[in-house]
């Protein structure tokens, strides 16, 4: 992993705010953790994704990402169509 790699991660995805994704976030052997959410905020070592309710209540949850996670595939993301 080098420098200019995680600058491209931080570009990307600071480009995406406000988009719809689908994350998939490694929980240890094995197993992936899969929600969807919105990138709402980006900072210089993390960002953040308030992911969306599925019971249908109003209580999103928002959570942090590193863009190293993102590189070393911990976390992997698509974008969804609006």
């Amino acid at each position: 992993m080098t420098q200019l790699d995680l600058q491209r991660v931080r570009q990307s995805i600071k480009g995406q705010i406000g988009s719809k994704i689908k994350i998939s976030a490694n929980r240890g052997r094995h197993k992936f953790e899969t929600a969807k959410g919105v990138i709402t905020e980006t900072y210089p070592n993390i960002f953040l994704v308030e992911l969306e309710d599925e019971t249908g209540k109003d209580n999103n949850k928002t959570v942090s990402f590193s863009y190293q996670d993102v590189i070393t595939r911990d976390v992997r993301m698509m974008l969804l169509e609006n």
